[in-house]
C-alpha cells in the first residue's frame, strides 16, 4: 500500500492521482492542456461521507445525535475524507489507465467501514467510482465529487449547460430549504435537481467540450469564483445526512460513479 502519487495514461490523456491528500484528482490534461484548478485544495476531490453542509455539523441516526466537526462555521462541509491520507490498492489492482485506493473511516466519524475509489482513464473519458461499505451497523451517509475546473483555457470563459427539472431553494444559512423551485439563472452556489441522472456540459469556446453524466438525480453547481467553476454530482442534496440520507448496510454498499466524457472543437 502506498500514499505516492499515480499518474494513469490513455491516448493524450493524462491524469494524476494523490491519495496522499485526500485521494484527489490534482490533474486531468487533455492533449497537454490542464482543465482542473491546481493547488492543495483545487482539483477534484471526494466529498465522503457526506456531500456539502450538515446543518450545524449534526445528523441524526435513529435515537442518536451524532456532532461532526464545524469545519465551515456554523456547519460541517464535504466530509473529511478529502483531508485524509488514502492508500493505493495492492499492484494487482493497478493498470497504466486504471489505479484503486481506499480509506478507512475512523472518528470522528462514529461508525467503522471503508471507502474505495476507482479510477479509470480512456482516451476521451474519465471514469470515477465511489462505494462505502460498514464493517458493523447499518449507517447513513452521502458521497460526490467536487471538481474545480478551470474557468478559462485560453479562449474565453467555459458555458455552462444543464436542464435541471428543480432547484433546491437555498436560505440565507447555504442549506437547502426543503423546497423546490423553478431553476435561476446564475451566479449559482446550489443544488439541482435532474430525476433521469446528472447530465452537465461544459464548453470552452475553441477548446474543448467536457459533458458531467452520474446516474445520480443531485447536482451542485458553484460558478461564483473568478478561476474556476465546480460541478458535483452527489448521492444527496446539501444537509442530505438528515433529509435524504443513503443507508450503509452490511449487505448493500453505498456505490456511485459519474463519467466524464469530451471532445475537442
Amino acid at each position: 500500500m502506498s500514499t505516492e502519487d499515480v499518474t494513469l495514461t490513455a491516448g493524450d490523456a493524462e491524469v494524476t492521482v494523490r491519495p496522499g491528500n485526500g485521494c484527489r484528482i490534482q490533474s486531468l490534461r487533455i492533449g497537454g492542456t490542464e482543465l482542473l484548478r491546481q493547488g492543495e485544495k483545487y482539483g477534484c476531490f471526494p466529498m465522503v461521507p457526506w456531500c456539502g453542509r450538515i446543518a450545524d455539523g449534526r445528523f441524526r441516526d435513529g435515537g442518536t445525535v451524532h456532532q461532526m466537526p464545524l469545519n465551515s462555521p456554523p456547519h460541517a462541509i464535504h466530509g473529511f475524507a478529502r483531508d485524509a491520507e488514502w492508500r493505493t490498492a495492492r499492484a494487482a489492482h493497478l493498470a497504466a489507465d486504471r489505479a484503486v485506493f481506499t480509506y478507512e473511516l475512523a472518528d470522528p466519524w462514529p461508525y467503522p467501514g471503508r471507502v474505495t475509489q476507482i479510477v479509470e482513464l480512456g482516451e476521451d473519458a474519465l471514469t470515477l467510482r465511489l462505494g462505502i461499505e460498514t464493517y458493523g451497523d447499518s449507517f447513513p451517509a452521502q458521497a460526490g465529487w467536487h471538481p474545480w475546473f478551470n474557468r478559462n483555457l485560453g479562449d474565453g470563459d467555459v458555458r455552462v449547460d444543464f436542464t435541471p427539472a428543480w432547484q433546491e431553494e437555498r436560505g440565507d444559512d447555504h442549506l437547502p430549504t426543503g423546497r423546490r423551485v423553478e431553476p435561476a439563472p446564475g451566479p449559482w452556489d446550489d443544488c439541482f435537481g435532474m430525476p433521469d441522472g446528472v447530465d452537465v456540459t461544459l464548453t470552452w469556446p475553441g477548446q474543448l467540450e467536457l459533458n458531467v453524466k452520474s446516474r445520480e438525480q443531485w447536482v451542485v453547481v458553484y460558478d461564483e469564483q473568478e478561476a474556476a467553476v465546480c460541478v458535483e454530482p452527489q448521492t444527496g442534496p446539501p444537509n442530505g445526512l438528515n433529509t435524504a440520507p443513503r443507508l450503509v448496510t452490511p449487505v448493500e454498499p453505498l456505490e456511485t460513479a459519474t463519467t466524464w466524457t469530451w471532445r475537442r472543437l
